[in-house]
């Protein structure tokens, strides 16, 4: 079609598809502020009403869920009554027992635990609190081994103000580290995804103790 104007003086006009807006505007005439506008409020549209929310299915999670309410006392003292496999115990020492964490930061998360029931560690006896460094230094020895992080996290919460989601029974957090490993699902959705479940984790720190001998 011509873009000229016919010497009828008639104008001839073209249809525009901007997603779902159609104008109908001159074949000669630049784009006009109406079809800016439009264009920008479908970029700020979608910006501002991202798709529906995709589901990451965590099924483990359930048991935990459902049985809440019904648990009752410290989990910390609860845990060594149960089999190391209900548990999730992967290494049990005279002081203390290292076990997984069941909503873990990383795959291999684990807790060195000790069977007092104290809340600070200034109150940890000699002995034990000798055991759990040693648990540490051997349970980074196992996540080196069979995960290659880039790096290790370890350390306690003492209380509820630190962060402690056990605040009367204190324990030890290490968990291996990659670089980068905190990417747009966890920043932005604040939803962890873990390759590894806790059974398949469970089964292979346990191993690596016992291969170790530790």
């Amino acid at each position: 079609m011509s873009n000229t104007i016919p010497a009828n003086g008639l104008r001839i006009y073209r249809p525009v598809t901007l997603a779902v807006i159609y104008e109908l505007r001159p074949a000669s005439f630049e784009p006009t502020f109406a079809v800016w506008l439009a264009r920008s409020s479908l970029l700020a549209a979608y910006f501002c009403y991202p798709p529906p929310m995709d589901h990451l299915w965590t099924p483990w999670r359930y048991a935990y869920v459902t049985g809440a309410e019904a648990m009752s006392g410290c989990i910390f003292c609860n845990a060594p009554k149960e089999s190391d496999q209900q548990a999730r115990i992967v290494h049990r020492g005279a002081h203390c027992y290292v076990i997984l964490n069941t909503y873990p930061y990383t795959n291999g998360h684990v807790m060195i635990v000790p069977y007092a029931h104290l809340d600070e560690l200034q109150k940890l006896p000699a002995d034990a609190a000798h055991e759990m460094m040693i648990l540490t230094q051997k349970m980074e020895t196992v996540l080196r081994s069979l995960y290659r992080p880039d790096g290790i996290n370890l350390g306690m919460n003492i209380g509820k103000a630190a962060g402690a989601g056990v605040a009367g029974h204190i324990h030890m957090h290490i968990l291996p580290r990659w670089a980068a490993d905190a990417n747009f699902v966890s920043v932005i959705g604040e939803t962890r995804v873990l390759p590894e479940t806790l059974d398949v984790t469970w089964e292979r720190i346990r191993k690596a103790f016992a291969i170790g001998n530790l």
